[in-house]
This record gives structure tokens, sequence and C-alpha cells, in this order.
């Protein structure tokens, strides 16, 4: 009969700290100590307190060192789970939190059976959402950029008076702009220089996904969400890679909590008090989908691109889009009239739309 050690590691970028619970509900819960943070002084640990008749169990929580460790675990059948630090249970009253404690904590609860593993995605679905990711940062740059200049104009008294900003019309007024001193010249042009080199890496980025989803094993799901209105390429993209494999999620509630868009509710008693969404969940995804349905309050229509996107696409995701569409914009108008924020009204919104991809998602084949 085998002998089970419960070890939590602390994880940093240069060290691991370790402790150690003995199996039983009595067993001794001790600190290891610290390690480097390299694949061999963990082999080493493992050598040392694993052997024959003694299976390990080990348990660190999610942060900047990724999932190195758990693929690393996987590779050798040793079992490893990673947790959200935010779904750690803490003592209440307990005011001092170390390494040390920490990595006593994971031993302890992990022994107990306490920690919830988090989903890690494989290696190829990571890389694709790196590559999301990188496109979102590129976004969030260009836009800082454009911030930027126009923050230096505004307090040089340059405001641009046609309809649209960063239109054509828009950059060829910034383009033809003569200021009077050769530096604020040289700043304009810096700023310029600035917004183009963003706009670029934008479009590489763009262009790095559409060359790379195809060769996907979920690019059948990337397909079926295109068939809904307002979710291009990248939108569908972003949104399977954040969330992964629709299977894992046995009901829509348990997708919208994974979105956090889940109300608060601090409930005693015969008291029930529901707040504002938790924002608790996965932030890149949740975005998406706000801006998604921000189509519903214009009237249905399938436009000639969603037809073309919707073309050689199973009739029942097209009539589920038509459905969608349909459905969200009565809802949505339904909430306006009843006097409703239109910010309430959005979220709302995409709790319903969560379970209409829920549903989509679920009827697409997906390779293993």
């Amino acid at each position: 009969m085998k002998t089970d050690k419960y070890l939590g590691l602390d994880v940093h970028k240069d060290t691991i700290v370790v402790a150690v619970a003995d199996g039983g509900r009595t067993g001794e819960v001790r600190l290891y100590g610290t390690i480097p943070n390299d694949l061999h002084a963990l082999e080493r640990l493992i050598a040392k307190l694993g052997g024959e008749g003694v299976r390990l169990h080990l348990v660190y929580e999610a942060g900047p060192t990724g999932y190195v460790i758990y693929r690393w675990c996987r590779r050798r059948d040793l079992p490893c789970i990673v947790v959200a630090p935010s779904k750690t249970p803490q003592q209440k009253g307990v005011r001092q939190k170390t390494d040390k404690r920490d990595a006593l904590q994971l031993a302890r609860l992990h022994r107990a059976g306490e920690l919830t593993s988090i989903h890690v995605p494989d290696e190829a679905d990571e890389a694709i959402r790196d590559l999301t990711r990188a496109r979102s940062d590129a976004v969030a740059d260009l836009r800082r950029a454009k911030q930027r200049l126009k923050g230096f104009l505004l307090r040089h008294g340059y405001r641009y008076q046609g309809k649209a900003n960063w239109s054509d019309a828009h950059q060829r007024y910034l383009r033809e702009l003569v200021l009077p001193v050769p530096a604020l010249k040289a700043v304009l042009e810096e700023y310029l220089l600035a917004i183009t080199h963003a706009t670029e890496r934008v479009a590489r980025l763009e262009a790095l996904i559409e060359a790379q989803v195809p060769e996907w094993r979920f690019y059948p799901a990337v397909q079926a969400l295109m068939c809904l209105r307002g979710i291009q390429l990248t939108a569908a993209t972003v949104l399977i890679s954040e969330v992964g494999d629709i299977h894992r999620f046995r009901h829509p509630r348990q997708l919208m909590g994974f979105l956090g868009l889940v109300p608060k509710e601090d409930s005693s008693g015969g008291t029930r008090r529901v707040g504002s969404i938790t924002k608790a969940g996965n932030a890149h995804a949740r975005w998406i989908l706000i801006e998604i349905v921000q189509h519903a309050f214009l009237p249905p229509k399938v436009s000639s691109q969603l037809a073309l996107r919707q073309q050689g696409q199973p009739g029942a995701y097209r009539e589920l889009a038509w459905k969608v569409q349909v459905r969200l914009h009565k809802r949505a108008w339904h909430l306006l009239s009843r006097g409703l924020m239109r910010q309430k009204v959005t979220v709302a919104l995409a709790r319903e739309m969560c379970g209409f991809v829920w549903d989509l998602l679920r009827r697409v084949p997906v390779a293993a």
C-alpha cells in the first residue's frame, strides 16, 4: 500500500518554497525549504521525497510562471493541480502572509481536498491564446498612442472639427497640420509615427491569427461562432481560446460564472442580497461578449458579410444565429422600455448570449 504525501509549492520566478503534508487527517504538515525554480531541482526534490511506496501529489497557484511545472508533472504521470489564487480558501483573522505560510496552507488544503483545479490548456491552445492576447495588447497600445496625440494637440489648442476621429479626413488633417514651433512639429511627427507602428503591429498580428487558426483543432468552433452577428474571426478566436473546450461546462450558468457574469450575493438567514456582476472570471472573453451584444440594439439583419460567413455552415447554426438576433433585440428594447440603464441591459444580454454560445458550441464536433 502506497503512502500519500502532499506537496504545496509557492512558485516564484527564481525560487520555489516547498511544504509537505503527510497523508491522513492527523499527518504532519511541515516546511521542507526553498529550492531553485528549475526542473532539475524539482526532479531532485521528487526523487528525495518520493520513491518506492510513496505517491506524491503536487499543487501550486497559477501565476506568471505559467504551466511549465504542471506539464512536466503530467509527462511523468505525477499528480499535480494548479489552483486560482482568488479561489484558495483563506483563514479569517490571519493578517500575516508569507511564502512559507502559503506553501504550508496549500499542502494542508490539498490533503483535505479543499482545492479546485483550474483548466490548464494544452500547449497548442495556449499558443493561440497568447497570439490573441498579444493582439489585444497591440490594440491597447494603439489606443493609448492615439490618446496621447489627441491630448498633446488639445493642450496646444488644436481640435479636429470633423465628424469622425481617425477617419481618412481626420488623418489627412493631422498630416497637414502645421505647428508654429519646430520642437512641437517634431513631437507631432513622433506621435504620428508611434500610431503608424502600432497600426502595423495590429495588422501583423491579425494576419498571423488568420494564418494560424485554420490549422487549430477548434477551428470548426470558430467557424460556428462566426455565424452569429458581430462575431468575426478575431472575436471568435479570442472567445474560444479563452473558454477552451465548451464540454467542460455542464450548464450555461457555469460558463457565466467562468466569465464573471453572475451577480454577487450576500445572503444570510431569510435575507438575500444580490449585487452587480462579480467580474471575477475571464476578462478577455467577457469583454468580447459585451462588444458582441451591442448589435442587439440594432434591428435583426443578415448582412452580405454575415451571409458569407454563414456559407457552408449547417442550417441549424444559421437558424440559431437568427433566433439569437431576434431574441436579443426584443429583450434589449423590452428592458430599455422598463427604464433600465443601458449598461445593465448590456450585462443582461451578455448573460443570455452566454447561453446561446454554450448551446451552439456543444453542437460542434471538435477534434481531440
